[in-house]
């Protein structure tokens, strides 16, 4: 299979933080969305299962993308906010805080 520029990963959120979480990504930050698309990435979509979030987007550079996303105040602010309400680390300073997923089915 030829790899993609796609990239998934999921989390899993603190149950008292649920609703806080899913009210913050029903209506975020405007300057969120826009660093996000300045970054390259796009087709962004967070599909939940209770307590766990399923992440997926595209990106042609991802490297690139999460280290314009890391000099992003907006982006620092947010994720101040959301690192408290996710189960286990959020640290982007360690090698794999997002542990990516192995695409193994694509249906072009």
């Amino acid at each position: 299979m030829t790899t993609s520029n796609k990239f998934a990963w999921t989390w899993k959120i603190k149950e008292e933080c649920l609703e806080e979480y899913v009210r913050m990504h029903l209506d975020p930050w405007p300057e969120i969305m826009s660093e996000h698309s300045r970054a390259g990435i796009r087709n962004y979509s967070i599909f939940q299962n209770v307590n766990q979030f399923f992440y997926c987007f595209e990106c042609d550079d991802v490297e690139e993308a999460f280290r314009l996303i890391a000099e992003s105040e907006a982006c620092n602010r947010w994720n101040a906010i959301t690192s408290t309400m996710v189960e286990g680390s959020f640290d982007f300073s360690e090698a794999e805080p997002i542990r990516p997923l192995r695409e193994v089915f694509y249906l072009k």
